[in-house]
């Protein structure tokens, strides 16, 4: 995907260079900013691309950079970047119209995918529509329980209001959701997570 324009919002300078090298020499050009204040600004005049965003920013932080960008009608694909146990933030970034997240630290190939994915944002939604619907295929294997539970994750509720909420046991909570991880072939919330929200891509 040579010749894609990245823009990398992280306010850690070690971030910013170990990222921006990574992917330079994957063939992107990469433009990197230090506050969300900075991208904001920039922002208006930027060419076509994609932006990695940190969530957890000092001053604005990336949801509210998020807000701000749609508010102004800037259209950029944004993909989240988040830190352990941010799962919950990163299902708000995702509703919020994230096309994706990748939790650090992340390998180069995770971050090339999560990039590859957004250009599609930008080159058309026919290729979109296609993995939305081999996302939709994996879901309709789960059963309609396992379905309520996954909604629950999506939504951002834990085990015990999940359960509350279906009227049965935690534990029962955690069977459906194991197997229904099972049946989508990952081995964490967050892939489980990705399939959910691309299944939901063709509705959009």
């Amino acid at each position: 995907m040579s010749g894609l324009q990245v823009y990398l919002v992280d306010d850690e300078a070690a971030v910013r260079r170990s990222v921006s090298f990574m992917l330079k020499t994957a063939g992107y050009a990469v433009e990197a900013f230090e506050s969300g204040e900075a991208f904001l600004k920039a922002a208006p005049g930027l060419a076509p691309g994609c932006v990695l965003l940190d969530i957890r920013l000092g001053g604005i932080d990336g949801l509210e950079v998020q807000q701000i960008l749609r508010e102004r009608g800037i259209m950029v694909p944004v993909i989240i970047i988040t830190g352990h146990g941010d799962v919950g933030l990163a299902v708000r970034a995702m509703k919020a119209g994230a096309v994706d997240f990748i939790e650090k630290p992340f390998e180069k190939a995770q971050a090339i995918a999560a990039i590859d994915q957004a250009l599609l944002y930008n080159d058309g939604r026919e290729r979109l529509q296609a993995m939305a619907q081999t996302a939709q295929t994996r879901l309709n294997a789960l059963t309609p329980r396992e379905r309520d539970v996954l909604d629950g994750l999506v939504d951002g509720r834990a085990n015990k209001v999940i359960a509350y909420d279906l009227g049965i046991s935690p534990r029962t909570v955690e069977i459906h959701r194991a197997n229904l991880m099972t049946k989508l072939g990952v081995a964490s919330l967050s892939d489980a997570l990705r399939i959910a929200f691309s299944a939901r891509v063709g509705s959009v």
